[in-house]
């Protein structure tokens, strides 16, 4: 079966995903690795990779959805907010509901990414009107630090095994 890596990044997380699923995957069956392509859609599979944008996937994984038709999807994403399952399956529901209905998703995989330092700038001004708030953004910001990490490329292994 002929693969497809594709993938938009933000901040390098996602990149770093999608080059680990390229240097995981078998090299002989991969016809595309890159950003949202017309020439990606051309796979049987497409592994897809987005950063979170308001809950959901960003534009251009959007915009690429619609190119799409009949073809096996699998989702892997970023969010600067992780730990949480419930908040992970939240925005793979809404990216699977960009994706047409001729489409199948067969696996999906998400992990906490690193945010810019704009972001934790941006939450120590919070501390004068809601610090309590404030304190947990910032350390949801510290902990995101290290991710996506060496423990999340092994998930993402693990969720890809069927796929090797």
């Amino acid at each position: 079966m002929k693969y497809s890596i594709v993938y938009s990044s933000r901040t390098g997380n996602t990149k770093l995903l999608a080059e680990h699923l390229k240097s995981s995957l078998p090299d002989d069956s991969v016809i595309y690795f890159g950003k949202p392509s017309a020439e990606a859609a051309e796979a049987d599979l497409i592994f897809l990779g987005f950063w979170t944008d308001k809950g959901c996937c960003d534009e251009t994984v959007t915009d690429f959805l619609t190119l799409l038709s009949s073809k096996k999807i699998f989702l892997f994403g970023t969010a600067g907010f992780g730990q949480s399952d419930a908040y992970f399956e939240q925005i793979l529901s809404r990216v699977r509901e960009q994706i047409p209905k001729s489409c199948q998703v067969t696996g999906t995989f998400m992990c906490q990414g690193k945010m810019p330092d704009s972001v934790r700038k941006r939450y120590e001004a919070m501390m004068s009107q809601e610090p309590e708030k404030a304190r947990q953004l910032i350390a949801n910001f510290d902990q995101a630090l290290t991710h996506p990490d060496k423990e999340d490329l092994a998930h993402l292994n693990q969720k890809i095994r069927d796929f090797i």
